[in-house]
């Protein structure tokens, strides 16, 4: 796949068939939606695309708009590449391209600078000022720029749509078995290991302490999770859990990430590593002793190794 901006293009450019939104995640509706897109180019002899944007619209419409992204840009790259899509389009969306009406952004981006020849949009996309449009104007646009719209099938699981708005909800109450089905992979952070302090190792736990290295990537809710941990050395993922939020046992405060990896020895700090996140075991809560705590975490870590053991199955 070939990452681009739209100043890298031009009319001169032969047509493509493309596709526009913000693809946080690139979960499984999405990948739905770009196959749409791959097929009909493969049959009309013609390059595939995808169009995004570098930042979330809402951070530059609502200047104290925080997103809870479920993909950093180079992920949602990275992800877009698996696709087997052509090309990506990275578009600096800011309050100039935000004010286009969607004709004069079908015209303006899509037509003289992009030469979308055909354009796929999802079941409930919109794009333009105020989004104010749909489908039907789309196609009318297109009929006089000479752009062909065509209306992707919805993807449904289990009955229910999926969207990215969803599957943050979903990470938010816990949940995120579901949220690895709605995506079609793990939820996963990254971020450095970083000096905290060493309440676990006092305990027989010695733990990771991370610092994300997105401040708009999503936390999920509190609690002990099972997960995977790849390490800098690229050994691969190592099994292991963690505690996400505030140890109200030892009376600390500000929620933390811990990861304790199961039977690593080693020195990480100052190091990235990223967390894939396969269950959560249970909620945080506070213990009467830290005998009585750690002896529930040596409970949570034989069920943990038994539930990301089962991923092999």
């Amino acid at each position: 796949m070939i990452t681009t901006t739209a100043a890298d293009h031009s009319v001169g450019t032969r047509p493509c068939v493309a596709t526009i939104g913000f693809f946080d995640g690139v979960h499984r509706g999405h990948r739905y939606l770009i196959s749409q897109v791959t097929g009909i180019a493969i049959k009309r002899g013609m390059e595939s695309a995808v169009i995004t944007f570098d930042r979330h619209p809402r951070q530059v419409l609502c200047s104290d708009y925080r997103p809870r992204l479920l993909s950093t840009l180079a992920e949602k790259k990275a992800l877009l590449a698996a696709t087997g899509v052509d090309r990506c389009v990275v578009l600096h969306f800011d309050r100039q391209m935000a004010e286009l009406t969607a004709r004069d952004f079908m015209q303006k981006v899509l037509k003289e600078q992009l030469n979308v020849g055909v354009l796929v949009t999802g079941y409930d996309n919109r794009f333009g000022h105020n989004r104010a449009e749909g489908f039907d104007d789309y196609a009318r646009y297109g009929r006089e720029l000479g752009i062909e719209v065509v209306k992707a099938q919805a993807f449904t699981f289990g009955g229910v749509g999926i969207s990215s708005s969803v599957i943050r909800s979903l990470l938010q109450e816990g949940e995120a078995e579901m949220a690895a089905r709605c995506l079609g992979y793990p939820y996963m952070l990254s971020g450095t290991v970083v000096t905290g302090e060493q309440v676990g190792r006092h305990i027989g736990f010695p733990t990771a302490n991370i610092l994300p290295g997105d401040a708009d990537k999503l936390i999920p809710a509190t609690g002990v999770y099972a997960v995977q941990v790849e390490l800098p050395d690229g050994s691969g993922r190592h099994p292991a859990m963690m505690n996400i939020g505030t140890r109200p046992t030892f009376g600390c405060h500000g929620v933390t990430l811990e990861a304790h990896i199961f039977g690593f020895e080693g020195d990480l700090y100052g190091k990235p590593v990223g967390v894939s996140f396969v269950c959560r075991l249970r909620e945080e809560r506070k213990f009467r002793s830290a005998a009585e705590l750690a002896a529930q975490l040596g409970r949570d870590a034989e069920e943990a190794k038994r539930r990301i053991e089962g991923l092999k199955d």
